[in-house]
């Protein structure tokens, strides 16, 4: 992934780990997975350890849908993020602000 850092620049890495919403549906989301309609109106908010957070759409990452590969990195360059945490990863973007860096939570919810 390449993205372009507002204090650094350019900046290249490779990054490895399991697909965000790959995780979601492992752990039981709350809404039918049958039902389009129903899963276009959660959000997922993602934290890191300094408060750092963003907001994605269920929709932005579902396969019916945008299906962004957003990543929950455990790999940044071949090292293993085990001391640091995960990572959340939108390869799509070319600023890498919604890359979020110690992930301490993930909160699903609905818009309405």
């Amino acid at each position: 992934m390449t993205f372009d850092c507002a204090t650094s620049g350019p900046r290249r890495h490779t990054f490895r780990g399991p697909l965000l919403r790959e995780v979601i549906v492992a752990a039981g989301p709350g809404f039918d997975p049958a039902r389009r309609k129903d899963r276009s109106r959660f959000l997922l908010e993602v934290t890191g350890e300094d408060g750092h957070a963003t907001v994605l759409s269920w929709a932005e990452i579902d396969e019916d849908f945008g299906n962004a590969r957003v990543l929950l990195a455990t790999e940044l360059d071949g090292r293993e993020l085990d001391d640091l945490g995960c990572q959340s990863v939108v390869p799509t973007d070319h600023c890498g602000a919604r890359c979020i860096s110690g992930v301490r939570r993930i909160r699903l919810g609905t818009a309405a």
